[in-house]
């Protein structure tokens, strides 16, 4: 059985429980399952970090891209598609562009907007350069999303959406768009009926499940820092909804991330 977490932030976990070891957090999701994971960057601050932790484990695989919620400030600078796919070319663990998107739940000035939109919209083009899928988040969103990925030509290259709490139509439309679904521990939650649909109604050959730690621990560690091993815990709740064994999901949604990002099945399973 091998579990894959499609979206976390080793570099950003609170380790004080695992005696400020990320070791002891790698192998507490090893012991889980976990055969992979892919720590997605946020901020260019952060992405040398990143290219640290792909050295140092081989099951690590990183991103590069910048949140639409992050500011440049004096430590980095807007980015533009050169300069994101001179650093995703920089490090072979680099298998995707993003965390990018449009993200309007703290931004509503048509100034800010814009921003992020041409901020998604470099993202895109380097992706589309790179031949490297992206990671796309949105919220509060969902129709400028689409249409700066249509605008752009998202579908060339593909993805995935990312900690998915749209609705099945969204959903469904991404998937026409070439992207796969990412179901994060949200779907555990008691009133989280818009994702439990989804969960249960997308194709299983889109479906990828993530933990977004050190964000959104799922049941029963919901309120507690989140980690790579509590992907299970989405795997068997996915199981639940959709009637399916824990290994048909856990095996699917290894096969999913292999195809989305372009991963080898054996840098899948090598610990």
């Amino acid at each position: 059985m091998t579990l894959v977490d499609s979206h976390c932030h080793l570099n950003r976990l609170d380790l004080t429980g695992f005696d400020n070891q990320l070791d002891k957090v790698i192998n507490h999701a090893r012991d889980q399952g976990v055969r992979h994971m892919l720590s997605v960057c946020v901020d260019l601050v952060e992405y040398p970090v990143l290219c640290q932790l792909a050295d140092t484990y081989s099951d690590i695989s990183i991103s590069v891209g910048v949140h639409p919620d992050n500011e440049p400030d004096a430590d980095t600078v807007e980015p533009d598609a050169a300069m994101l796919i001179e650093l995703a070319n920089s490090h072979p663990a680099c298998v995707a562009i993003g965390e990018t998107g449009l993200d309007y739940y703290r931004v509503d000035s048509a100034e800010g907007q814009d921003k992020q939109r041409h901020r998604f919209r470099e993202h895109i083009r380097a992706a589309i350069a790179t031949s490297k899928p992206l990671i796309i988040h949105t919220r509060q969103a969902a129709e400028d999303t689409l249409a700066v990925m249509r605008e752009e030509n998202a579908a060339e290259i593909g993805g995935v959406m990312h900690c998915f709490t749209e609705d099945l139509s969204i959903a469904l439309r991404a998937i026409d768009m070439n992207f796969y679904i990412s179901i994060s521990g949200i779907v555990t939650f008691k009133n989280a009926a818009q994702v439990h649909e989804v969960a249960q109604k997308i194709p299983l050959d889109r479906l990828l499940i993530e933990t977004d730690s050190p964000y959104l621990a799922p049941v029963p560690f919901r309120g507690k820092p989140n980690y790579p091993a509590h992907v299970r815990e989405v795997a068997l709740k996915v199981s639940e909804l959709r009637q399916l064994s824990f290994e048909e999901i856990a095996a699917q949604t290894t096969e999913n991330f292999q195809r989305c990002f372009r991963i080898r099945p054996d840098s899948i399973t090598r610990i």
